[in-house]
């Protein structure tokens, strides 16, 4: 049986397709969780999506 290869050619170039990250500003809440920002990637903006290029004009 033949192996199909998929590539994901469409993954974003800058964060490989991991958008978005959470990250703990080192600050304790009240219930003792971890107060924790989320930041996107400033390519695709937490799509993971390599984003559209405008058309070449000749």
């Amino acid at each position: 049986m033949p192996q199909h290869h998929h590539t994901h050619a469409h993954r974003c170039t800058d964060c490989a397709g991991f958008a978005s990250a959470a990250i703990a500003t080192g600050l304790t809440l009240a219930d003792g969780t971890r107060q924790t920002i989320t930041v996107a990637c400033l390519t695709c903006h937490g799509t993971g999506a390599r984003p559209l290029t405008a058309a070449k004009t000749a």
